[in-house]
């Protein structure tokens, strides 16, 4: 990103480089270590937190780095911090309380843990950098509330596809332009995968099944055209997006959306699958003065009056340091909710699910994700996506119905829930926040 590239070195000239903390070293964690480690210049990554302490060691020693140090107190890491030790932990809340560390990475993928980490870590007066749209896409709103309130930064990151959807949407805004599309291109979308049926694939890539099968069955997809939605004010033409399936290029499907209902809807996020430049994104826009639609005919965009803006790729990893040193450097974050939520992301039942059942999670084999314009899941009491994990079923569900909360028992005491029915409450009746925790 231009102007962080030089911040960081001069972070870097002055030896006082940002010093970050980890959470969660899967295969994402593990390239964002490396990253850090061997190709961002005046950034530190000090500390990785595990539940299995291994995992944390090997995102080190993956990156050329040995010498970790487990810590098992806040004290402890600190002093790591001071002595310019790597520090691993099983203990996430470390991290969060620590002095010493300027943001943190969230790279669980896990809701409810996710939302722990999430409030400490603001409590802490530290900026989070999250790789966790499941948690946005639930609960998003009202953490960022939080993190407004400590005046610290919460957004998501910069290489996902919801992050580089934002920037190429800040990009045509720039230039004059008004967005009123954000896409995602896909290149499989089918509700029904699971584990098994992925199984080989994740195999092939170092992955885990169940990852895969959220990308697969659209409910990574949904969560991620979630958060931009609610990060632009945008809504969905449909429960589930239009979703079309066009083999040729973006370029070529400006003339397939009806630009009278996306202004009446204040833009929408959608998906299509097999398009090119895949696995890219796009945003549509237009543009209002028919002196610059003149130039940007000139410009090989056509004629309108959607043009179109795409990026060919997303790098993941690569380029979530550039997320944090924008927080810490800049205060200026990737993705955050404008406000309340816009688009949820709702539970649909993938088989036949039985009274008595408990759910499993995301990327598993009873549920995948829609997404649904907000007041619709409000109205029609609609089960979260985000919350599905662990509920147990009151009655029998047939495939591919969306599940309420009168369909299920939600397990006792999880933050989540309460941070849910707090964002419900403060958005729709009155802004008050209680101390949740």
């Amino acid at each position: 990103m231009i102007i962080v590239d030089r911040a960081l070195q001069a972070r870097a000239e002055a030896g006082n480089p940002v010093k970050v903390g980890m959470i969660g070293a899967g295969f994402m964690g593990r390239g964002i270590a490396n990253q850090i480690a061997n190709s961002v210049p005046g950034m530190e990554l000090v500390a990785i937190s595990n539940r299995n302490i291994d995992a944390a060691k090997l995102a080190y020693s993956e990156a050329g780095i040995e010498d970790s140090r487990v810590v098992s107190t806040v004290q402890d890491l600190e002093d790591a911090i001071d002595r310019g030790q790597y520090a691993v932990t099983e203990d996430a809340m470390l991290l969060c309380r620590a002095s010493g560390i300027d943001a943190l990475i969230e790279v669980t993928g896990a809701v409810e843990f996710g939302a722990h980490v999430v409030m400490e870590a603001i409590a802490h007066g530290k900026h989070v950098i999250m790789m966790n749209a499941e948690l946005d896409g639930t609960v998003g709103s009202i953490l960022k509330v939080y993190a407004d309130s400590e005046g610290v930064i919460l957004s998501a990151c910069d290489g996902d596809q919801p992050g580089v959807q934002m920037n190429l949407y800040r990009f045509v805004k720039s230039i004059g332009l008004t967005p009123l599309l954000c896409g995602n291109i896909k290149g499989l979308q089918d509700p029904y995968r699971n584990p098994t049926t992925q199984e080989a694939f994740a195999k092939r890539w170092g992955q885990k099944a169940h990852m895969v099968t959220s990308f697969a069955d659209g409910t990574k997809i949904s969560f991620e055209q979630a958060i931009v939605a609610n990060a632009t004010g945008m809504k969905v033409a449909k429960r589930g997006m239009l979703g079309y399936n066009f083999t040729g290029h973006v370029d070529e499907m400006t003339n397939m959306y009806d630009v009278e209902q996306l202004k009446e809807l204040g833009g929408i996020v959608d998906y299509v699958v097999g398009a090119k430049p895949g696995p890219g994104v796009f945003v549509f826009a237009t543009h209002d003065d028919p002196k610059q639609r003149h130039y940007l005919n000139l410009y090989k965009l056509g004629e309108g009056p959607l043009y179109s803006f795409y990026t060919p790729y997303h790098l993941c990893h690569f380029e979530v340091p550039i997320s944090v040193a924008r927080a810490v450097l800049f205060q200026d974050y990737v993705l955050s909710p404008l406000g309340g939520p816009l688009v949820d992301v709702v539970t649909t039942a993938k088989i036949d699910l039985k009274a008595g059942e408990t759910i499993d999670g995301i990327g598993y084999y009873m549920t995948y994700g829609q997404c649904e314009n907000s007041p619709i899941v409000l109205q029609q009491n609609l089960l979260p996506m985000g919350l599905a994990e662990g509920c147990r079923l009151k009655r029998d569900i047939p495939k591919d119905q969306v599940l309420t909360y009168d369909d299920v028992e939600l397990p006792t005491s999880r933050l989540c829930d309460k941070l849910r029915t707090e964002q419900n409450a403060y958005f729709t009746k009155g802004k008050t926040l209680a101390a949740v925790g």
